[in-house]
């Protein structure tokens, strides 16, 4: 399972493409007023910093609308993934997008039945969103096995499952083990997917250890070792 960000804020996503981990990007209209900045600006600057896949939210409720967003959305960079939301007019311009070529990601999707008709139109990605059933009293992460497995039912479907809304590391954890192809986590649940008392434990000896030597300069040592 690859890994996307789910974040609009640039330093957040310098730091995480940093750590060498993710593949691309996912953006809404909410992530997007929370940063105060222009829309496609942003857009733009983060597809130059991580030269992957970034969604980028269309904000129209008509076919027409959408799919006119969608075309202008693509010119702003070559890594634009439009991002479309799973209603009947969406699913119109989901299939005008892909007879375009336009890549799109099809996001709110709830049920399997969904993600079979955003399937059928072309999407690049559908994003089942595993925290928001969580809320209700539903298993998001039987949905992400449910729709893998229709996907996997019908070897001529290319649309990834993207595993979305995702609140904490076992949401990872559990959508790696149902097999979705990609997770879009947030800043900060990325974050703490590093985090384990033991590992802390460890390191924090090995530093110990280290330095119980006197001669910690690794620079000055393998100096010293190549001009011997």
């Amino acid at each position: 399972m690859n890994f996307f960000i789910d974040t609009a804020n640039l330093d957040e996503i310098r730091e995480a493409h940093s750590w060498g981990i993710i593949a691309g990007v996912t953006t809404n209209p909410s992530l997007i007023a929370r940063e105060g900045r222009d829309f496609v600006s942003t857009i733009h600057e983060i597809c130059e910093l991580v030269q992957g896949p970034v969604s980028a939210e269309v904000v129209a409720e008509d076919t027409a609308t959408m799919v006119k967003q969608g075309l202008l959305l693509r010119q702003v960079h070559e890594h634009v993934v439009v991002k479309v939301p799973l209603t009947p007019e969406g699913i119109a311009a989901t299939a005008q997008l892909a007879a375009e070529g336009v890549k799109t990601n099809v996001t709110l999707c709830f049920s399997a039945n969904q993600a079979l008709l955003a399937a059928r139109a072309g999407a690049t990605y559908i994003s089942p969103f595993v925290g928001r059933l969580d809320d209700i009293g539903h298993d998001g992460i039987e949905l992400i096995e449910d729709i893998v497995n229709l996907y996997r039912d019908h070897p001529e479907i290319e649309t990834k499952v993207l595993s979305a809304s995702i609140r904490h590391p076992l949401h990872v954890h559990r959508s790696a083990q149902a097999g979705a192809d990609l997770a879009t986590v947030p800043f900060k649940v990325l974050r703490a997917c590093f985090n384990h008392p033991l590992t802390d434990k460890g390191n924090a000896a090995f530093t110990r250890d280290w330095e119980k030597t006197g001669d910690t300069d690794i620079a000055a040592q393998v100096r010293r070792f190549l001009d011997s």
